[in-house]
């Protein structure tokens, strides 16, 4: 694709990347048929290609309005295109320069700028994001049902494993995660356990930065993630084999840490080396012997892969290899490559068409009547459970059912 940018934009670091990936487009259009928003929507301008155009137009000095920010709101970034693409256009990197430039040009509404700057300072602060929840599960009962799905009741779990291995790997246990499904990582910690490997925790709960990054606050964003890496580090020097998240979102964005840094002189090289060493968990799970995990009692699961996972980071296929040698049935889900809506604070930010997403998801998952629906992020996990009787769990649970 050829472009006409402005030498002054060009000369800003996101103007040059902005213009290479561009660059790399060949307007195929191969794009448009894995685009969950063009898929439901029909219109050019809320798919890939055609978000394409529209932050080209914007860079060549072109007009821009709401009715851009508005198809570029509704971007899943879920990277399903860049899975199709066969000229492997980075459209996600692409399409977060280009709502950052709009956010600068169009602003927000009054409502809007308030709700994002909440969003900014609850969930990535587990401690308030904790105490909030608390305070919705009080009143949970009288709350409307669109709230009352969004609020899951407390859990009791049991204690971390204390024994010591000569193994180690650093569990990073995220901001809401701890609140929402403190057993997600209790259990990851007793499979690793059970396999000869300790696990280390920075004994806070850490958003990974996705939060403010995709709600364009790039700055607040990237201190935090300095703020992980200075944290994070003396682990990989006491030796931590690998850093990992059981929320597939998280690993994803951990592993971005390289590229959101690389022209950060005193922190490009240590983001390289946190991103070096992180891995979801399916990653050492799928390294490991699991013949010691014995499920006498394996379910008909229908899997769920996460965007993050299958698209971002190229895992597809990878948990229902684990949950397949383990005996469990791996029922066909059509469209699985599709978003279920989550897709972060989205089902928050576009309600309506997330909830269409994730039903489209559930009619899906649930066409074989699967006794669970697994998954491998949070937000898909609880999403997904606001619209289903069937039980949702991550996946490392079935792991814990019986082994």
């Amino acid at each position: 694709m050829q472009t006409n940018i402005a030498q002054d934009i060009l000369d800003t670091i996101d103007g040059a990347e902005a213009n290479r990936i561009l660059r790399s487009c060949v307007h195929c259009g191969f794009c448009t048929a894995t685009c969950p928003t063009y898929q439901e929507l029909g219109d050019e301008l809320d798919g890939p290609r055609g978000r394409i155009y529209l932050i080209k137009d914007m860079l060549e000095g072109g007009e821009v309005s709401e009715k851009t920010q508005q198809h570029l709101d509704k971007c899943l970034s879920c990277r399903a295109c860049e899975t199709t693409c066969p000229s492997g256009v980075e459209y996600a990197h692409l399409a977060e320069i280009g709502k950052n430039m709009v956010e600068e040009k169009v602003g927000r509404s009054w409502s809007q700028s308030v709700l994002r700057w909440l969003l900014r300072k609850i969930l990535p602060n587990a401690p308030i994001f904790a105490a909030f929840m608390a305070v919705g599960r009080v009143f949970r009962p009288v709350l409307p049902q669109i709230l009352q799905q969004k609020i899951p009741k407390a859990k009791k779990v049991v204690a971390y494993p204390q024994q010591q291995h000569a193994r180690q790997i650093l569990l990073i246990e995220g901001c809401v995660q701890p609140t929402m499904s403190p057993e997600i990582d209790v259990a990851t910690a007793h499979v690793l356990d059970k396999l000869g490997i300790e696990t280390w925790r920075t004994q806070q709960a850490q958003c990974c930065g996705a939060v403010e990054n995709h709600l364009h606050a790039k700055e607040a964003g990237l201190q935090r993630i300095r703020a992980n890496i200075d944290a994070w580090l003396p682990f990989v020097d006491d030796g931590a084999e690998a850093i990992i998240s059981t929320a597939s979102a998280c690993a994803l964005e951990i592993k971005e840490y390289a590229y959101l840094l690389r022209n950060d002189a005193e922190y490009a090289e240590k983001a390289a080396i946190i991103s070096a060493k992180a891995k979801d968990i399916v990653e050492v799970l799928s390294a490991e012997n699991l013949s010691d995990f014995h499920i006498t009692t394996p379910k008909r699961i229908a899997f769920h892969a996460p965007c993050t996972l299958q698209h971002g980071q190229k895992l597809n296929g990878s948990v229902e290899g684990v949950l397949s040698s383990l005996n469990y049935t791996l029922l066909p889900v059509q469209d699985g490559h599709l978003c279920c809506g989550s897709a972060g604070t989205y089902s928050i930010l576009q309600p309506e068409l997330s909830q269409t997403l994730r039903d489209n998801k559930l009619r899906s998952l649930s066409k074989d009547t699967p006794e669970i629906i697994a998954t491998a992020n949070i937000g898909c996990l609880h999403h997904m459970q606001a619209g289903t009787d069937i039980p949702v769990q991550h996946w490392i649970m079935l792991l814990q059912a019986d082994g």
